[in-house]
Order: C-alpha cells, then sequence, then structure tokens
C-alpha cells in the first residue's frame, strides 16, 4: 500500500531496530548478547510496585486532563524543585508517555518546517529522527571536551539547541560553569533550549545541575525532560514528564490531546512514586562495578580507546584504529560473534562503538565483553 512521502523519508531508529533485530534472533532459539541498548536487570523500585498495587484498588482509573492528573503533576514539581533546583509550578509540568514523547511535542510546539535545531554528536539518535520527522533542519556539531564561549558563540544561528546532561553516549556531564555560559549564550542570541535530564540519577563523578535551575529559565525557554527509565530502571512503563514555561505546556496539551490525551492513571501513579523514591544507590553501585570490570577487561588493547564515563549506563569507545565502518563491525560481530552493540554511525560518530552494560548477568557481560575482545583482537591482526 502506498504511504505519504512524509514517512517515506523517514528511518526506523537504528537504537530500536537493532534492539528488534536482537529479540527475533531470540524468538527463534539463537543466543545473542544484546549490548545494542541498555536495559537495566534490576525491578522497578519497591515503592513503584505498591503504587500500582494500589492504583489497582481503587475505585476506578478515571481519565485525567491531558496534562497529567493535578495532584501527580504537584508531586513532580515538587521533585524538580527541591532535587534540581527549578522553580517550577504545576501548571509547568506536562506527564508524557516517555521521553521521546516530550521530546516530539518540545519540538513540534517550539519551531516550525525548516529551522535550525544544534544538537551535538555523537547524539541519542532520536534528536535527529524526530527533528527531520517534523521537517526541521538538525545541525550537528562536535561535542567539545568542555562548553566554553568560544564554541558557543561560534555555534550557527538556530531556533533550539538541544542538551543531553548526563550525556548519551560519552556519560558527560555539565559542570555549574558549563551550564552557565549555555544559559547566558541563550539569553544573548535568544535561542531556546530543550535540555534532556534521563540519565540524571545515573551519576558516578560530579554532580548534576538542571540548566534550568535559574530564576529566569522561564524567559530563557527552557524546556526539561525527564524520563523514569533508566535512572529507576522502568525500561518498559514508558513513564516520563517534562518542565516548560506555561504556555509551551499549554501548547504541547493540545497537540498531546489528539495522539494520547493523557498518560494512564496508573503509570502516572508510578511515575510520581519513582521519582519520590531516593537516591538508586543499590543499582548506582552496581552499575559503578559494571562499568569498572569492562574497563579492566579493554585495558591495554592497541584498537580501542574507551574512556572512564562519570555517568550513565553506556561506555563509549574508540575503533578507530581498526575501521571507520562500525557498521560493518557491529553487523559481523552479531552474526558471528552473537554479540549486537550499537556502531558509532547511528549517533553520528563514524569509528566508535556504543556498549549498553547493565543488563543480564556479570557472567553474561564477561562472556559477551570477551567475544568482543576476541572478535577485535583477529582484524587487528589481520591488519598488522
Amino acid at each position: 500500500m502506498e504511504t505519504s512521502q512524509r514517512i517515506g523519508r523517514s528511518r526506523p531508529l537504528a537504537t530500536t531496530a537493532m534492539h528488534g533485530r536482537v529479540d527475533a534472533m531470540k524468538a527463534r532459539g539463537e543466543n545473542v548478547i544484546d549490548f545494542s541498548i541498555a536495559i537495566s536487570h534490576f525491578q522497578a523500585p519497591d515503592s513503584v510496585l505498591q503504587a500500582v498495587r494500589d492504583g489497582l484498588e481503587l475505585p476506578a482509573l478515571h481519565y485525567t486532563t491531558v496534562g497529567g492528573d493535578a495532584a501527580i503533576r504537584a508531586r513532580l514539581a515538587a521533585k524538580v524543585v527541591n532535587e534540581n533546583g527549578i522553580a517550577a509550578s504545576a501548571d509547568e509540568i506536562i506527564v508524557t508517555n516517555g521521553a521521546k514523547q516530550a521530546l516530539y511535542q518540545a519540538l513540534y510546539v517550539m519551531a516550525d518546517p525548516g529551522d535550525a535545531v544544534i544538537i551535538f554528536k555523537p547524539h541519542w539518535p532520536a534528536y535527529v529522527a524526530t527533528c527531520r520527522l517534523l521537517g526541521l533542519e538538525p545541525v550537528l556539531v562536535d561535542l567539545p571536551g568542555a562548553i566554553t564561549d568560544e564554541l558557543l558563540d561560534s555555534l550557527p544561528p538556530a531556533k533550539i539547541l538541544i542538551i543531553n546532561n548526563p550525556h548519551n553516549p560519552t556519560g558527560a556531564v555539565l559542570s555549574a560553569d558549563e551550564a552557565d555560559r549555555i544559559a547566558a549564550w541563550l539569553k544573548r542570541t535568544g535561542t531556546r533550549a530543550i535540555v534532556d535530564e534521563s540519565y540524571e540519577k545515573l551519576i558516578f563523578e560530579g554532580t548534576h545541575i538542571s540548566l534550568a535551575a535559574r530564576p529566569d529559565w522561564q524567559d530563557i525557554g527552557i524546556v526539561t525532560i525527564y524520563s523514569a527509565s533508566q535512572s529507576y530502571a522502568m525500561m518498559g512503563w514508558r513513564a516520563g514528564f517534562a518542565v516548560a514555561p506555561a504556555a509551551l505546556v499549554t501548547a504541547m496539551e493540545t497537540l498531546q490531546g489528539p495522539i494520547t490525551a493523557a498518560a494512564p492513571m496508573l503509570m502516572q501513579l508510578a511515575l510520581a512514586a519513582a521519582f519520590e523514591s531516593g537516591e538508586p544507590s543499590a543499582m548506582l553501585s552496581e552499575y559503578r562495578q559494571r562499568r569498572d570490570l569492562v574497563l579492566d577487561l579493554v585495558q591495554g588493547l592497541p584498537w580501542l580507546r574507551m574512556h572512564c564515563p562519570a555517568s550513565g549506563p553506556y561506555l563509549w569507545g574508540d575503533i578507530s584504529a581498526l575501521t571507520m565502518d562500525t557498521t560493518q563491525f557491529a553487523e559481523q560481530l552479531l552474526s558471528e560473534c552473537g554479540v549486537a552493540l550499537m556502531p558509532g554511525e547511528a549517533l553520528g560518530m563514524p569509528g566508535y562503538i556504543r556498549i549498553g552494560y547493565i543488563s543480564d548477568d556479570i557472567f553474561t557481560l564477561r562472556r559477551g565483553v570477551k567475544a568482543i575482545i576476541r572478535f577485535g583482537n583477529e582484524r587487528y591482526q589481520a591488519l598488522s
């Protein structure tokens, strides 16, 4: 059947496409280790599970207003005030079906077709894909080691700057000085910002600082996106929310209404319970151990450079000494070794690979990483 030209110009997300392939291979009985995305082996917090149980005991779970139940929005506003230093009220909160919906709606209401959106690379693929779906022009800029005034002043004119803090896949975390420089640049240029803080709870070193933690965040035009998926091991719950100036929230509600209406009330209860459950210290401690295990295993390899990330569920490795075609590397690794990872091309950076190290057990993690090492060593020896 014929489809629209608009969707014909679009392609599935590389991340979800690879994960889908792995699931299909597993359904056929194939033994595959999946490092292509980050799916936690942890369960959602006990308080979340209890909130769902309690919700199921209610007389009814009614439709809520599109932006979310008033009490839930108030609880989420209290979270960002107390934890993130963002002076937001309940009418500046919108509950969404995951971070992707919040991103789509924010871009839709903040920009028009043809407008430029600056995205640092490597990048989460959904940033670029969503811009293209909406007819926006993604402008890709190399992520620097540090955000400086010189870098910001060299950026081309754009309607929106997308910031991922903490960053997927490098694990970089903005410093207070960097956040101040970005905010000052936004004010000078009139550029607005969408800040994805989905990994805010997965900090190994340093402190997470929200860009919107300043009294004039509404005037600057900052939208901040949160997700329970990674911070609370709730990948399949599709629970997220955004903090935005009230006028933008109203506009996002206008878009969300005919698409999905409100997020399910049961998920709203789970979302609020997650963000009130405290720091996921046990989960973070085990992630740190896994991160360090992988770094120890790959240390000294002549074809792989992998730095120690300050945050996040991913490891980002430079294999340009081996190949710049990491798509082919990933395809051959999957077919020959049964290990899936994400090639750098999917994130805007050929020559790199991304490993999601938080799923399965330690034995499987070790086995998968050793398979990658053997595979890379064989190819490096063939080049020598």
